[in-house]
Order: structure tokens, then C-alpha cells, then sequence
């Protein structure tokens, strides 16, 4: 084995403790990832902007957003990137990961909570810990809206009522007077509570299925 290929070996072992992917998924997210970037070292809003499957996608922006939050790193960080490299679009893909056979029921509540706190995320847009009414109402319009079923002012009239029932099952005391400031994550866990998402939450629009970790031919 020649030193390039020695490195490149390292850095893919090094990944795969990082992410949990095997060296050949990385190998084929690598290859998807340079297609998308133009075999740039970094990818930009721009680039995914451009894949086909995502152009009707009513929660786009959120998606993309998502893979440039530095919340979805696992540093600890607040903020957005303008770029962002290779391992750290692992690094996002990797919340995706569905688990296994040999996936312990610890770890399958760790990948569960994981992947609530990547969606909490993605509606938390101003990072300041709860999804509030206006963010919440963001999104449901968004979904209902876009699809054509239904008008901008009922889909902000479903938001209203959906936020004033979550109110009141997470603060059930609550006065008719009283400010709801919106979801905390723990709330969040209790709304999603009965749902199985460890297998559920994976994606496709990269060309990539998550599921088997197989790059398709490039549309974008």
C-alpha cells in the first residue's frame, strides 16, 4: 500500500469512529459529496440548492440549513457555517443512520434522543433553546401551504391552535392570561414520545439512501 493510500485508510478509520459509517459508505458519500461540490474541498447553500429532489421539498430551506448548523456537529457550537467540509457533511449525514442488529437498547435511546435534538434544531431557527409559536407556525404553513390544499391564513389558524394544544398538555395549570414561550426539547420528547423514528428518519434526496448507504447516479 502506497503512503497515499496509507493516509487516506487513516482518515477513513478515523471517520468511521467519529460517524459510525464503514469505510466504504464514507467512500461512496465522498463520491456523492464531489459531485455535488465540483470536487471542492467545501460545499456551499448554493450547491444543494441545485439537487432536483429537493426543489419541491416544503421544508427545503430547513434541510439545508441544517447541514451548515453548528449545533449538528457534536461541539457543542451555536451558529451557522458558510461552508463546510467533507467531514463535517458526514457528520450531519450521520444523524440519519438507521441502527442494526447489533445496536444495544442503550444506544438506540441515544440515537433516538440524537436525532429528536437534530429535528428540535431545524425549528429552533434563532437557537434560543424552544421552538416558538412563530417558527411553529413557520413551518406548518409551509407544509400546508405549498401543497396547495389549503391557504395561507388557515395554515396559520391550524398553527395557532396546534401550539395552544401543546400549551396545555405540557402546562396544564396554565392561566388563560399566560404567555406560552414555546416547545423545550424536553416538551419536544413528550409531543414525539409514542413515535418510532430510530429506523424512520433517514433521507434520500442526496441520491444517497441512508438505509443502505448506496450513491445513485447524480441528478442534480
Amino acid at each position: 500500500m502506497g503512503a497515499s493510500q496509507t493516509r487516506a485508510a487513516n482518515k477513513y478509520q478515523d471517520l468511521t469512529e467519529k460517524t459510525g459509517f464503514s469505510a466504504e459508505q464514507i467512500k461512496n458519500l465522498h463520491t456523492r459529496f464531489q459531485q455535488l461540490s465540483g470536487n471542492e474541498e467545501t460545499i456551499s447553500r448554493e450547491s444543494l440548492e441545485n439537487i432536483s429532489a429537493l426543489s419541491n421539498n416544503p421544508i427545503r430551506k430547513q434541510i439545508i440549513e441544517a447541514f451548515f448548523d453548528k449545533r449538528n456537529q457534536h461541539q457543542n457550537e451555536v451558529g451557522t457555517f458558510q461552508e463546510i467540509s467533507f467531514e463535517q457533511f458526514l457528520m450531519v449525514m450521520s444523524h440519519f443512520q438507521p441502527p442494526t442488529l447489533k445496536t444495544t437498547e442503550e444506544e438506540k435511546e441515544a440515537m433516538r434522543k440524537e436525532k429528536l435534538r437534530f429535528l428540535f434544531n431545524m425549528h429552533d431557527t434563532d437557537n434560543d433553546g424552544t421552538i416558538t409559536l412563530e417558527e411553529y407556525r413557520k413551518v406548518v404553513e409551509e407544509l400546508l401551504s405549498k401543497s396547495g390544499a389549503i391557504g395561507q391564513e388557515a395554515a396559520k389558524a391550524i398553527a395557532d391552535a396546534a401550539m395552544l394544544e401543546v400549551a396545555s398538555t405540557n402546562v396544564p395549570h396554565m392561566a388563560p392570561d399566560d404567555f406560552y414561550e414555546g416547545i423545550t426539547f424536553e416538551h419536544f420528547e413528550q409531543i414525539l414520545k409514542g413515535l418510532e423514528m430510530e429506523s424512520r428518519m433517514h433521507i434520500r434526496f442526496l441520491d444517497v439512501d441512508t438505509t443502505t448507504m448506496r450513491c445513485g447516479k447524480s441528478t442534480s
